[in-house]
């Protein structure tokens, strides 16, 4: 059998792929040489510039099926008939290091779901974690300046660090969970995914439902040590992907089962915190899980580059039956989410094959632009309406309104009647083992002992005397000891 022929990326069969053009023997490269200069101004560009957030990622396909009759609370079609099943992508990524960083480091997890439904993709992009260090989008970017890499030393500084947590004492739930036990999951199989965030579930009758997602893990909580992950990083600083990887080829599957908290609508304005704080979590005894089916991975990716890193989550890839609450971190994500990938992929990186919806066919009036691949032929129109059988609008809304009242301008939360930064994170270290809460206390210290001011300190150690006076009383005898040593 012939081989086939190898090409340029114009077609042009190529007659040597191993050595460049020169003018003569051993003489100097000649710029003529048309396949030198594409292969390499082509290796030059493979790269797509990384996320500046959850740079370092896995990701794999599956299937989402339907177990439980949920049609009460949403008419989204894909959640409506048991036994459905659901084509998935998930990426699973670490959050404040670079695309270069290890897996097995203190950080939280993002949690990213793509459902390819018949009604178009919906994107659910969450974390490991049920809450956030911040709850409003306005604070974000200086969040994550003060996470990264520092621009004169280049490494991550704790003084910048604590410095931002010292200033939002609404991170000391999130901070309680990051340095608990499950600051460093053991594979990304091992964890739990979540939401985090409050949706908004409408029914065929037009009642609208608040939900948050969870995702529990089937293979069990597993989790390391910051002895275990330090050790783990060192041996093999892609250890999360390397299992990931290796269970799929193995056909041990990896599984979580899909819970929801279901809040009516008209229960929100008087809940005794704010519901949709993502700062906080809903007490499993006011708002019960209530199963809705299973999310399976069962194929790894082709290419990672081509799948897993131009992979783009947006979390206003809604369907009709699910729509936005007014979380207002969430409210942020669905504008940033998507601007992201338009500077980083492109304006058309929803063409992309793990981008584009795979259970129907997109239709619409965007063309042109980087990369356009959409030109739809010569007789078809790029405005609406039109005479000219283009495609039309639905007119049914996919959610309920959300009501709104009052004046514009820059507002502080209004507080509903048990609101505070600190009592959840004290009732999550109240929930700990005093195993757990030895190793918590271990793992703030560890970091706050290295920042340089001591007024800094005093405002985190603050912080945690306000969720527990135990919590903050060890955390302050922990720094002051690591401080004379």
């Amino acid at each position: 059998m012939s081989k086939r022929v190898l090409t340029t990326e114009s077609g042009a069969p190529v007659a040597d792929n191993q050595n460049s053009a020169s003018a003569g023997v051993g003489g100097p490269l000649l710029l003529q040489d048309q396949h030198l200069l594409e292969k390499l101004a082509r290796f030059n560009r493979e790269r797509i510039p990384e996320r500046v957030v959850h740079a370092r990622g896995s990701g794999a396909y599956g299937y989402f099926e339907v177990t439980d009759d949920v049609t009460g609370f949403t008419h989204a079609d894909f959640l409506s008939t048991v036994g459905r099943r659901t084509e998935t992508f998930v990426r699973f990524s670490t959050v404040a290091d670079s695309l270069g960083g290890a897996d097995a480091v203190r950080d939280p997890r993002g949690f990213a779901v793509k459902f390819y439904t018949e009604e178009g993709n919906y994107d659910l992009v969450g974390n490991n974690t049920p809450v956030f260090f911040i709850k409003d989008p306005l604070k974000f970017p200086d969040f994550i300046h003060s996470q990264k890499r520092d621009p004169f030393t280049g490494r991550q500084e704790p003084d910048n660090v604590w410095d931002f947590w010292a200033h939002a004492p609404e991170a000391t739930h999130q901070v309680t969970w990051l340095m608990g036990d499950r600051g460093i999951p053991a594979s990304y199989r091992h964890m739990n995914g979540y939401g985090s965030h409050t949706y908004q579930w409408t029914n065929a009758d037009g009642e609208a439902f608040f939900v948050k997602y969870h995702f529990k893990t089937n293979q069990g909580i597993r989790c390391l040590s910051a002895e275990q992950g330090a050790e783990t990083a060192g041996q093999d600083p892609n250890s999360h992907q390397t299992d990931l990887l290796q269970a799929i080829e193995r056909g041990v599957n990896p599984s979580w089962t899909l819970y929801v908290q279901v809040m009516p609508a008209a229960e929100a304005a008087d809940y005794r915190f704010n519901p949709f704080d993502l700062t906080k979590v809903w007490p499993h005894k006011d708002h019960p899980l209530q199963r809705v089916g299973r999310l399976v991975l069962d194929r790894n990716p082709d290419n990672v580059f081509a799948e897993v890193e131009q992979a783009a989550f947006s979390p206003n890839n809604f369907v009709p039956g699910i729509g936005p609450s007014p979380d207002k971190m969430l409210q942020g994500r669905l504008f940033a989410y998507a601007d992201a990938h338009r500077y980083r992929l492109g304006v058309n990186h929803t063409l992309l094959a793990v981008n584009a919806p795979k259970a129907t066919t997109a239709r619409n009036y965007g063309r042109d632009g980087l990369m356009a691949s959409n030109a739809q032929g010569r007789h078809a129109k790029n405005y609406e309406p039109n005479s000219y059988d283009g495609p039309v609008e639905t007119g049914r809304p996919p959610a309920a309104p959300l009501p709104v009242s009052g004046h514009t301008g820059t507002h502080v939360a209004p507080l509903h009647t048990k609101d505070d930064d600190f009592f959840q994170a004290g009732e999550l270290y109240r929930l700990m083992s005093a195993e757990e809460r030895s190793r918590l206390i271990a793992n703030i210290a560890g970091g706050l002992s290295q920042v340089s001011r001591d007024d800094v300190i005093e405002k985190n150690l603050a912080h945690f005397h306000a969720a527990d006076p135990e919590y903050g009383r060890r955390v302050e005898e922990a720094v002051r000891a690591l401080r004379e040593d």
